[in-house]
């Protein structure tokens, strides 16, 4: 019986003598066709557990798979998953962009779902070319975590960052620059942006976004922080907060400025 995403199939294979007859289409003891395995990985990804795997294929597809089965397809991703996790990287990305997102990841322990936070380090090639650099799940974020994974991207053959961009995660500057002391750190305005509107109400929102683009758009340092005072001036009686976390990131905010719109763009 030939499993595949319509059901199962049953296959007659012809049979020789001397066994000479090989099939194309199906090979000898091929119990599975295209399309299957990809399922089963496709629901292991998005945090099914092997047993919920196996209901959903009965109750969509009809096909009985055994837990056992569903465990040899996942695994064999597992091989690919750690070449792609220890391959060689180029030894300078001009930007390094580092992130964190939030996912569902089922837990191996408790065996649950949960929300989980991905760090991911995006570097930008000289080509202009985005590339996901890795991938690491961490308990705690800290300088230590960071600069185990620093350690471990030089190890992979990255000799230099020009610019680092992060989003003021803690010990997260002095980790680069330990690593990397040439690099250039940037802090995120998007994400500075996010953090300050979080503050405002919602009716004030988009006033407070226009005044702070006065600030990272500025042709220079020194304009940008003429326009932080006149943004502190104008919104310090109602949102205190704001002003305060730019000039506390503001010498990891100003460095872009020492380049053309279009780099600052991408950074």
């Amino acid at each position: 019986v030939l499993k595949g995403q319509d059901g199962e199939l049953p296959v007659a294979i012809p049979r020789d003598r001397d066994s000479s007859f090989e099939p194309e289409l199906v090979k000898k003891g091929q119990t599975r066709i295209d399309g299957m395995d990809d399922k089963i990985i496709g629901l292991y990804a998005a945090g099914l557990t092997v047993r919920d795997i196996q209901a959903h294929l009965l109750d969509l597809y009809g096909l009985r798979v055994s837990p056992d089965l569903i465990s040899r397809v996942t695994d064999a991703v597992l091989d690919e998953v750690r070449e792609w996790q220890s391959r060689a990287l180029d030894r300078m990305y001009p930007i390094v962009l580092f992130d964190a997102l939030r996912v569902k990841i089922r837990d191996a322990d408790s065996r649950t779902v949960k929300n989980k936070a991905v760090y991911v380090a995006l570097g930008v090639t000289r080509d202009g070319q985005r590339e996901v650099l890795g991938l690491w799940i961490a308990e705690n974020e800290g300088a230590k975590f960071w600069l185990s994974v620093m350690n471990e991207l030089k190890n992979r053959g990255l000799q230099d960052i020009l610019i680092a961009v992060v989003d003021g995660l803690k010990g997260f500057p002095e980790a680069i620059t330990a690593a990397f002391p040439e690099a250039m750190v940037q802090t995120c305005i998007v994400h500075l942006v996010r953090h300050s509107l979080n503050f405002c109400s919602w009716k004030d929102r988009k006033i407070v976004a226009a005044d702070l683009r006065r600030i990272y758009s500025a042709p220079s340092a020194e304009m940008a922080e003429a326009e932080l005072d006149a943004f502190e001036e104008k919104w310090a009686g109602k949102y205190a907060s704001i002003a305060p976390a730019w000039r506390r990131a503001w010498a990891e905010v100003i460095p872009f400025f020492g380049f053309d719109p279009a780099i600052r763009k991408i950074i």
